[in-house]
């Protein structure tokens, strides 16, 4: 099938169709449509089972629910077909940790990714280390300046592609104390690093400041160039 607007100019574009896309091998639809969504933020998700085993992850769905309590949601791929030692080890305990990836460590924190056996710490084998904080029953990465100790609250299974939705609340914040800029975070100056696809990792550049946008202080925009 042709798509006429996607010619513009000089510029040729690429069209999918709905049937384009579930025609294409699975591995280039993979690609495809995990990147699709733009620069996803890096985590690490840290747990433990419960006889103290740790594992760890690298997750790139992370998203912000609600500050008023403060939620976090992530999506866990299906969990028939392959062992999910994360979503296991969630479910079991209720607790898990989501870690801040940074340039130094983005290499180890990429090859958590591999299908380890269940008794071999991702931890361990990836050259990262475990930190137990205050007490919270899952571990933290060491070496991340930016982490989360979460409480587990719901588990929905989306029935369209049997993936699962883990929600969950901040019960710990750790955040650098020269993160701020004035009042928000500035996550160029916490080095976060970002994911798109299924294996591209890229580092995040402060581009500006807006203020809280209110109807009647809307800027007049004129369109130039044709844009």
């Amino acid at each position: 099938m042709s798509c006429t607007n996607c010619f513009q100019q000089t510029n040729i574009m690429k069209c999918y169709f709905k049937e384009d896309i579930e025609s294409l091998d699975r591995k280039e639809r993979l690609k495809l449509i995990n990147a699709v969504s733009g620069v996803k933020p890096g985590n690490l998700i840290g747990t433990a089972d419960r006889s103290g085993n740790t594992n760890l992850a690298v997750f790139s769905s992370v998203v912000h629910l609600g500050s008023d309590p403060a939620l976090l949601g992530m999506i866990v791929r299906p969990v028939e077909e392959v062992p999910r030692h994360t979503y296991r080890n969630i479910l079991e305990t209720g607790y898990y940790t989501i870690n801040h990836i940074h340039p130094s460590f983005v290499e180890k924190a990429h090859y958590t990714s591999a299908k380890f056996d269940d008794k071999v710490s991702e931890f361990e084998r990836c050259g990262l280390d475990a930190e137990f904080r205050d007490g919270f029953a899952a571990p933290f990465v060491k070496q991340s300046q930016f982490k989360m100790g979460m409480g587990f609250l719901q588990d929905i299974e989306i029935p369209q592609n049997k993936t699962h939705l883990i929600i969950g609340e901040i019960q710990q914040l750790i955040i650098p104390d020269d993160a701020f800029s004035g009042p928000e975070i500035d996550l160029e100056k916490t080095e976060a690093v970002g994911i798109s696809g299924l294996n591209s990792y890229y580092r995040l550049i402060k581009l500006a400041d807006f203020p809280y946008a209110r109807e009647k202080e809307v800027p007049r925009f004129g369109k130039k160039d044709g844009s």
